[in-house]
């Protein structure tokens, strides 16, 4: 019976992009990424009784989300549209626990004041 097959779960992040993307309708892609991804980045950082095929799925899907959010804020051309996405990628980052990425990212920040409210939020990412 094809009720119980299993189809591939359709991410936000999956979908082509239909044209080019002005830079705040890709800001805007890049926070409904982040937002939909929060989910399976909280599961990465976890370390709960889930099997590893499913973290290995949660890992996946958040390396996915975070690469393409990555590759659409390269386009932003708006330094402090583009700086308030990657702020974004940040959160995201840090809610899957890579801090590593996250740190390289909030170098990438320019505006002074959207980097003060990332280091309020995670005071970790200036410590290195």
């Amino acid at each position: 019976m094809s009720w119980f097959s299993k189809a591939k779960r359709k991410d936000i992040w999956d979908d082509p992009v239909a044209q080019p993307l002005g830079d705040i309708e890709a800001a805007q892609g890049i926070r409904a990424i982040c937002r939909d991804a929060a989910g399976c980045a909280e599961a990465v950082s976890s370390p709960d009784k889930r099997s590893q095929k499913k973290q290995q799925i949660e890992r996946d899907r958040y390396e996915r989300a975070a690469k393409v959010a990555m590759e659409t804020a390269m386009k932003i051309s708006d330094e402090l549209v583009r700086d308030s996405a990657v702020r974004e990628i940040v959160d995201l980052c840090m809610k899957a626990n890579n801090i590593k990425t996250a740190r390289a990212l909030f170098r990438a920040i320019h505006a002074g004041s959207i980097k003060a409210e990332v280091l309020k939020e995670h005071p970790t990412l200036q410590a290195e």
